[in-house]
């Protein structure tokens, strides 16, 4: 029986995501994962995202019954081991059979053939200790302490310890089991008549949560839709469509650390005559930008922001700052697994950097905003609060009368936003269906 092409995609992802850094979700939207039937795209996603979610879970299971520390394991066994203790323990449909052998043929398709009957004993004995999805969600349910949730919920530890003593245990158990799920898809109208194309087209779709433009995606591919392919709808998740909505409007626009350019995009939409400028550091990521964001009046400028050679200020600034990305481990999950308690200094350097750079290019009585996909103190308040510190001539404005300056405009449509952090904004995954945010709004004083 050779290996299913949707198991090999899956392998060949998760060895790629390990060695290389690469994120999931871009190498799920490869051109050889285009290749694959639609229903193998489904199964690969299933595959990927299941192994990343649940590896230290999955890994204490492998643990439990091999006869070798998992350190020492090839990165490929390892990784053959991982997904078929997925399909042994999550995937009810797959036949047990099917998980083992192919998942011993992809070890030794890998070049690892001494080490095919030592996978095919530890997912044998697996099919004998598998636990129920009941009992997983019972244990997270029950989880009486930050470890206990790290371990159930497969998160390090570290990460649950510090968001449990800055949000509490309760919030931070919806923050897992909103990560452990597959993410909402959200999408921002860009044309009325969209909504009802997309119906047509049998695409079910509900309200958003914050804003008259948003959907959420209940069934159906989007991206296969005339209006997703014609630029009519863009998929963005709703918290960064709320970002960018803050933004305002204004004349002159600077959007720092633009891409991948959906902020980008629904400034342009809500300022079609403004001068917008969108900086972005890295050349092929400033490439993208310019061919995803159809607006005549952006102008992409491939440079860093710290030494940006634009003199004439802009009464409008977006800071969407590079970060952690723990707002986001819904829909990378690999973050959790590569970020380092260490790593969050550097960060706050950087991101300190930024913004203090921005702030230069802000007019008298202009507006700028800071925000992360951070759930991380350091990368949000700190970063603001000490920028404000050295820098006297900016203060805060509480976002709380922003948004119903937005309501009273019709755009914001929420009752309450649950959790605000004023005078700064807050969007929490599992407490918000979006992901995970942090929003400050500056004003130039003098």
């Amino acid at each position: 029986m050779p290996i299913s092409p949707a198991r090999a995609a899956a392998f060949d992802i998760l060895l790629r995501v390990e060695q290389e850094d690469s994120y999931a979700s871009e190498l799920l939207h490869s051109g050889r994962c285009a290749e694959l039937t639609v229903q193998d795209q489904g199964l690969t996603t299933e595959l990927v995202m299941g192994v990343l979610r649940w590896r230290s879970l999955l890994d204490a299971t492998i643990a439990k019954v091999a006869s070798q520390p998992l350190a020492r394991l090839d990165r490929e066994v390892l990784t053959a081991l991982r997904l078929g203790a997925y399909q042994l323990g999550w995937l009810d449909r797959v036949p047990a059979r099917a998980a083992i052998h192919e998942s011993v043929e992809l070890v030794k398709r890998a070049r690892k053939r001494s080490a095919a009957p030592f996978a095919n004993a530890v997912l044998r004995k697996l099919t004998d200790t598998s636990v129920s999805s009941e009992a997983r969600q019972e244990l997270l349910a029950s989880a009486t302490n930050p470890e206990a949730l790290a371990t159930s919920s497969a998160h390090p530890s570290w990460l649950v310890q510090r968001w449990a003593s800055q949000y509490g245990l309760e919030m931070v158990r919806h923050i897992c089991i909103y990560n452990q799920s597959v993410p909402i898809t959200s999408i921002r109208l860009r044309a009325p008549s969209a909504e009802e194309e997309l119906r047509r087209e049998g695409i079910k779709i509900s309200a958003g949560s914050f804003l008259r433009d948003a959907r959420r995606i209940v069934a159906g591919d989007v991206t296969k839709t005339k209006a997703f392919t014609e630029g009519r709808v863009v998929i963005q998740d709703e918290a960064s469509q709320l970002v960018a909505a803050l933004v305002g409007r204004g004349k002159r626009v600077l959007d720092c650390c633009a891409a991948p350019g959906g902020k980008t995009w629904a400034i342009a939409d809500r300022n079609p005559d403004a001068d917008i400028v969108a900086v972005e550091l890295h050349r092929h990521r400033a490439e993208v930008l310019r061919k995803r964001v159809l607006a005549k009046n952006i102008r992409v400028t491939n440079a860093d922001i710290r030494d940006l050679p634009i003199a004439e200020p802009f009464d409008r600034v977006l800071v969407d700052a590079p970060c952690s990305g723990t707002g986001t481990i819904a829909r990378n999950p690999e973050i959790k697994w590569r970020l380092k308690a260490e790593d969050l200094g550097d960060l706050h350097g950087r991101q300190l950097a930024i913004l203090q750079s921005a702030m230069k290019h802000v007019a008298p009585s202009g507006r700028l905003i800071y925000s992360t996909c951070s759930l991380e103190r350091e990368e949000g308040e700190g970063v603001v609060e000490q920028a404000m510190q050295d820098n006297q001539s900016f203060q805060v404005l509480d976002l709380r009368s922003k948004l119903e300056g937005l309501r009273a405009d019709g755009e914001f449509v929420a009752q309450d936003l649950k959790s605000s952090y004023r005078p700064y904004l807050r969007t929490i995954p599992g407490v918000h269906l979006c992901d995970g945010f942090f929003v400050a709004m500056l004003q130039r004083i003098e």
